[in-house]
């Protein structure tokens, strides 16, 4: 492999001549062999909005360092990180310095070099240059922030939503389908299976609306602070206008943080955000265990819905289906469980000026976004939309229930009816005959009372 020479601080080092990154980035590669978990590229991708809107304010406050064929390159060269076309060029694990220091010296190497490669000179410097205003300090918890958003937005609601309205069509293919309810896992009163959907929807409704609350503290930025808070190096108004620039780049809304003390040592608002993305995790378990217990059988389970037949189920056991996707789900929701501790965790270790346990928290949070992202796709489009009443079954089931009982309570009272009920289950006899056989009402009242379908 050839090698070209570069230094730092420290001295020289040997970089691979089809990198474009530089000793330091160089250096962490070496220094932090640790695991396979990579900065996720929408960290990259941010740093790459970052370096372009710091650039074209450093242009208009401070001209005569940021002259227009600085400024030129290094929009060029950002250009190319924001897009991910030079992601192969980031080659950095989570597991580096808990400030992020090496991924924002990662970013300025590169856009520096490849900037210096476009101009056909060297014309940019790392530091002086595509640093110039900022320090790691604030960039990487503004990458952050920016990834968080950019990625929910993107990805993580459309993903919802589309879950939410095959949820609704669902509901409304089964109105009129009458079923037994059940609580604590046993019989309970009827509901309509278009009701019990609702629930499933409304629930991921409310979990869309949590993460779209929390979206506004992440539009909150660091940048501007630079090392410790007090904007040291960085020009007067240099953060209201970077903020603006960033929201221009992004078409989403982001604002400098009003207290920049605060934004670098605390993350709040990323252990905010991910709550509400544990809350939707949740509630997808809940409603895959559901489903998968709904679906069970298909002669020794409960059998009230059929769902899609996707892949064989055993390598022993022929003919066997499973729920996989329901599975998928719920793996996914004990991962995000996970992850929310570690978000926890991390963001407790705010010390002093600076929290250093930034790459790990943005790490397991943008996992979550994308798991959650992806596997609402792959269970609306692989389970959902293929859900199939067995009304048959369904009726079955809502007939043979014992709870029914509930509607004759009015007229015989409940602790009648709790003696028909344990007469019914221990003569395994129908609730008319129970009912009848102890005195409690004739069989013209009972027929007139006892309607299942007219109970929800």
């Amino acid at each position: 492999m050839d090698y070209r020479i570069e230094h730092d601080s420290m001295g020289e080092v040997r970089v691979s001549v089809d990198r474009y990154f530089g000793a330091q980035t160089q250096r962490s590669t070496e220094n932090f062999r640790i695991g396979e978990e990579r900065m996720p590229t929408a960290v990259i991708h941010a740093f790459g909005v970052m370096k372009l809107a710091c650039a074209r304010v450093n242009a208009r406050l401070c001209p005569a360092r940021m002259t227009g064929e600085k400024l030129a390159a290094i929009e060029a060269a950002a250009t190319e990180v924001m897009n991910g076309v030079l992601d192969e060029h980031f080659p950095l694990v989570v597991w580096q310095t808990g400030s992020g220091t090496q991924s924002n010296m990662n970013a300025n190497e590169v856009i520096a070099n490849r900037g210096n490669e476009l101009a056909g000179t060297r014309l940019l410097h790392p530091n002086d240059d595509v640093n110039m205003s900022q320090s790691s300090n604030d960039t990487f918890p503004t990458a952050m922030h920016i990834a968080a958003v950019t990625e929910t937005e993107k990805s993580l609601l459309p993903s919802i939503k589309a879950l939410i309205l095959t949820f609704l069509e669902l509901e409304k293919a089964n109105e009129g389908i009458v079923k037994s309810g059940r609580t604590h896992l046993q019989d309970a009163t009827p509901i309509s299976f278009s009701q019990e959907i609702s629930g499933w929807r409304a629930s991921l409704e409310r979990d869309m609306e949590m993460i779209e609350a929390t979206l506004p503290y992440l539009r909150r930025l660091t940048l501007g602070a630079t090392a410790v808070g007090t904007g040291l190096n960085a020009p007067a108004g240099f953060d209201v206008a970077v903020a603006e620039e960033i929201s221009r780049i992004t078409r989403t809304e982001f604002l400098t943080a009003e207290n920049k003390f605060h934004a670098l040592t605390s993350k709040d608002e990323l252990v905010m955000g991910h709550g509400a993305l544990k809350a939707l995790a949740a509630d997808l378990m809940k409603i895959a265990n559901d489903i998968r217990w709904l679906a069970s059988g298909p002669r020794c389970g409960i059998g009230e819905i059929f769902i899609p037949e996707n892949e064989p189920g055993s390598s022993i056991m022929p003919g066997k289906v499973n729920p996989t996707q329901c599975e998928a789900v719920t793996m996914v929701a004990v991962q995000v469980m996970a992850n929310d501790v570690a978000v926890g965790m991390a963001a407790s270790q705010g010390n002093f000026e600076l929290n250093v346990f930034m790459p790990v928290c943005i790490y397991n949070y943008l996992q979550s976004v994308r798991l959650l992202s992806d596997v609402c796709i792959s269970f609306e489009k692989n389970c959902v939309r293929g859900i199939r009443a067995n009304a048959e079954k369904m009726h079955e089931n809502l007939h043979g229930s014992l709870m029914t009982v509930t509607a004759l309570t009015p007229h015989i009272g409940y602790e009648n009816a709790a003696r028909t009920v344990h007469l019914a289950h221990k003569d395994n006899v129908t609730l008319r005959e129970a009912c009848m056989s102890l005195g409690f009402l004739s069989a013209e009242d009972f027929d007139r009372y006892f309607k299942p379908e007219e109970m929800i």
